[in-house]
C-alpha cells in the first residue's frame, strides 16, 4: 500500500499504532505525540543511550527519542518505501548523525549486547506465535545486560480456543498476522531470559485511535479513492470500525509490556513508576 494511502488517515508522523489519549476529546496527533513520549519514558532513555526499533515503520518514534531524549537510534524494517519515506524525515529534521533506518531482517541483525534499549510497536503481531522464541531470544541477544526492552502489541483477549479461525482481517488486510495470548507472549519472552516488570493494557485506547482512524478515512474518501481502487477503501473501512469494536468489546486488546535482561538482583529500575507520568521530556 502507498504511503499517500496511510498519510490521508494517520497523524502527521504516520504513526501506525494505538495512541495514548489523556482524555477521551483529545486530538489524534496530540494523542500520538503522547504515545511515543510515554513509550521513551517507560523505557527511561538517556542521553548518548543507543537504541534499537524493531520494525520502525515510518521512523516516527526513532525522530522523537533522538530529538527529545538524545538517543542513538537505529531503526529496522522490511519495507523500502517506509525505510525511504522514514530517511527523508530523518534528514529534514536534521538527526542523520543521531538516528538512521535500515531495511534488514531484526533475525539477521549483528551485534550482541549492542543496544542499552530495545522497542518493538506493532510488530510482534506479525511474528507469529511459533517464532516467538526465535523473536524474544534475538531482543536478548542484542539487548546489554540489564538492559530494557519494551513490546508493544495487539493480543487475542478473548476466552476462545486459541488459534482462531481465519477471520476478516486475516483474509483481506493481514494474512501474516496473529494474535496470540498475553500469557503467551510473557511466557515466550520469560523462557528466553527476560524478567517482565511491567504490563499494561491500553485496549481503550486503541478504539479511540481507530475511531480517528475511520473518520479521517471517511473525511478523505475522494482522495483515498485516487490512491486506491473503491474495494480497498471499503476493506479498510470496514476493518478499522470492526477492529474498534472488537477492542471495545474486550475481543482483543493491545499491551504494552516492559522486560529486563536481568538474571536476578538488583535491576536498573527505579522502584517506582513516578517518572513515567511525568510531561513529555526536555529536549536535548
Amino acid at each position: 500500500m502507498p504511503t499517500t494511502f496511510y498519510a490521508l488517515w494517520l497523524d502527521p508522523q504516520l504513526v501506525y499504532s494505538c495512541a495514548y489519549f489523556r482524555s477521551a476529546d483529545e486530538g489524534l496527533a496530540e494523542a500520538q505525540a503522547n504515545k511515543l513520549d510515554y513509550i521513551c519514558r517507560k523505557l527511561r532513555l538517556r542521553p548518548g543511550e543507543r537504541l534499537l526499533d524493531i520494525g520502525c515503520g515510518w521512523g516516527g518514534l526513532l525522530i522523537h527519542a533522538a530529538s527529545r531524549y538524545g538517543v542513538e537510534g537505529l531503526g529496522v524494517t522490511l519495507s523500502g518505501p517506509q525505510a525511504a519515506e522514514a530517511r527523508d524525515r530523518i534528514r529534514a529534521a536534521g538527526l542523520e548523525t543521531r538516528c538512521r533506518v535500515e531495511v534488514a531482517d531484526y533475525r539477521e541483525l549483528a551485534g550482541d549486547a549492542a543496544y542499552d534499549k530495545l522497542v518493538s510497536v506493532g510488530m510482534v503481531e506479525h511474528v507469529g506465535r511459533a517464532e516467538l522464541g526465535t523473536y524474544f531470544r534475538q531482543a536478548f541477544r542484542l539487548l546489554r545486560a540489564k538492559g530494557v526492552f519494551l513490546n508493544h502489541g495487539i493480543s487475542d483477549a478473548s476466552l476462545r480456543r486459541w488459534p482462531r479461525p481465519c477471520s476478516f482481517v486475516q483474509r483481506y488486510v493481514f494474512p501474516d498476522g496473529e494474535l496470540p495470548p498475553v500469557p503467551s507472549v510473557l511466557e515466550a519472552a520469560r523462557q528466553n531470559g527476560f524478567e517482565v516488570r511491567d504490563v499494561e493494557s491500553l485496549r481503550e485506547h486503541y478504539a479511540l485511535t481507530l475511531r480517528h482512524w475511520v473518520r479521517r478515512l471517511e473525511a478523505h474518501r475522494d482522495l483515498v479513492r485516487q490512491v486506491v481502487d473503491e474495494a480497498t477503501y471499503r476493506v479498510w473501512r470496514l476493518y478499522m470500525a470492526g477492529s474498534a469494536q472488537a477492542f471495545d468489546s474486550g475481543a482483543i486488546s493491545v499491551y504494552q509490556s516492559l522486560l529486563i535482561k536481568n538474571r536476578g538482583g538488583t535491576s536498573s529500575l527505579p522502584l517506582t513508576r513516578e517518572d513515567w507520568y511525568r510531561t513529555q521530556g526536555a529536549a536535548c
